[in-house]
């Protein structure tokens, strides 16, 4: 067997290129925006109509990939993404921008589809782990790639732009020479947005809150780190080593919530995630010390997003994750559009330290949220099982006292029944004690066979669980 590597070259390649020409293209207008002294709320608005864009796109890219197929919708959408990233150096009208940036998000939306329903078609199943691994870790690497790539040019000429352009062109090679077959057009999926936000509240509202935190992070940190005194150079260090930090904790996150419970890690991670942003923002701090602690800041902030996704599954049919998938994406592009809005506002009104501000307190809603909603799962569930198990009491009367219940049982003699049953009067037979064992034997073992009641927290349902029938 080929390995996934190898069989999806063309596919990662495209990838990679792709998210390195977006990396460096938020990263140069946040920047750019900052150097010309532009609006906080400017910024945070390039940022917003990005991530609405990625909403609306959502919702074309499924029309069109279902009218022209994966690779055409790909090649145009690509083309229209380049000529858009291009159009920034042609005009410094803000409006203008701001419609650039939603075709840009709506355009990049369709390639994403295109890429991960492809792969997701074409992934073996016991290869699936390894290919969307494979595939986050180029897309974070082309991330990583961008800001690298921006240090190059501290000047902030018109070459990045130049280079974005020269990106979304070239990712359209691999994937329009690859040999792979063409996958099935795309099916719009159902939206049920008020049935999983009562069926995986934890999930859902950690999901958007962390669409907040990362939409704010990409859009207004390069101005946060430029108003702090960080050159271009440096800002480029800055965001390479926390986007750094959450390719580097995928994966030891990923084996740890299958040790503890994902709802609990929930909780500390968005404690932990407060405290450190709210150092940030209250502490004046630079230099390696910055640099440490935004590195920590991507272990906590973008593992928030999977951990939630991966708990909204397990308590999800796996009829369900379709509709789950395309509310969970609808969730977080909500999210991120708000976000950078409500933090830009904020840094423009009161200072630069607000970004991390704001952070800090969406953590702490999110926490007593997962909290309070873990304290009513648990009462539901101890109620629940109090219930159950006054339901299932045995009543004396009836079946239970009668000589038909004892026939029903299979370790009683029949012949003893029989005569009971007749009014005869009942001949003693001499004690057997290895009978009268075996049944105690059964007895215990009955008794031992009783399920314990399960206390993981790991739980994201309101919904009462059904009795099951004994």
């Amino acid at each position: 067997m080929s390995s996934p590597f190898r069989s999806f070259s063309s596919l990662f390649s495209t990838t990679l290129i792709m998210v390195l020409g977006a990396g460096l293209l938020t990263t140069y207008l946040a920047l750019s925006l900052a150097r010309d002294g532009v609006e906080q709320l400017w910024i945070g608005g390039m940022m917003s109509a990005y991530y609405f864009g990625l909403v609306v796109g959502s919702k074309v890219g499924h029309r069109l990939i279902a009218r022209v197929g994966h690779i055409r919708t790909f090649v145009a959408s690509a083309g229209i993404v380049t000529a858009s990233a291009l159009g920034h150096a042609l005009t410094d009208v803000l409006e203008i921008w701001l419609i650039l940036r939603l075709i840009v998000g709506t355009g990049m939306m369709c390639q994403y589809m295109v890429l991960e329903s492809w792969l997701n078609e074409q992934a073996e199943s016991n290869q699936r782990g390894t290919v969307f691994a494979g595939y986050m870790i180029v897309s974070y690497l082309g991330m990583v790639g961008g800001q690298t790539v921006l240090s190059l040019f501290p000047e902030l000429g018109l070459q990045p732009l130049l280079l974005v352009g020269i990106c979304y062109a070239l990712c359209i090679v691999p994937i329009a020479l690859t040999r792979r077959i063409h996958p099935q057009p795309l099916h719009p999926a159902p939206l049920k947005i008020l049935t999983f936000w009562r069926k995986v509240p934890q999930s859902l509202t950690t999901i958007l809150i962390a669409g907040g935190i990362s939409g704010s992070f990409y859009g207004l940190a390069p101005a946060f780190a430029a108003g702090t005194g960080l050159s271009n150079a440096e800002v480029a260090t800055f965001m390479s080593a926390t986007i750094l930090a959450g390719l580097l904790a995928q994966w030891p996150m990923g084996k740890l919530s299958d040790r503890i419970p994902r709802s609990r890690l929930l909780r500390v991670n968005s404690a932990l995630l407060g405290l450190l942003v709210l150092t940030i923002s209250l502490v004046p701090i630079s230099g390696w010390l910055l640099l440490l602690a935004t590195f920590c800041f991507g272990i906590l902030a973008f593992t928030l997003y999977p951990l939630a996704t991966a708990l909204a599954n397990q308590n999800i049919e796996q009829t369900e994750r379709v509709a789950l998938s395309a509310t969970i994406l609808l969730t977080f592009g909500i999210g991120a559009t708000l976000g950078p809005l409500l933090a830009s506002f904020l840094m423009q009104l009161i200072g630069n330290s607000m970004l991390y501000l704001y952070m800090a307190v969406c953590c702490f809603i999110l926490f007593l949220r997962l909290t309070r909603v873990n304290y009513n799962q648990k009462i539901a569930k101890k109620l629940l099982a109090q219930q159950q198990s006054s339901d299932y009491q045995l009543a004396s009367g009836d079946l239970v006292s009668s000589p038909l219940g004892a026939a029903l049982d299979p370790r009683v003699d029949e012949e003893l029944v029989q005569q009971q049953m007749r009014d005869e009067p009942i001949v003693e037979a001499p004690a057997e004690p290895e009978a009268v064992h075996e049944d105690s034997d059964l007895l215990s073992q009955d008794a031992s066979s009783a399920a314990p009641l399960n206390t993981n927290d790991d739980v994201d349902s309101t919904e009462p669980l059904k009795h099951k029938d004994t």
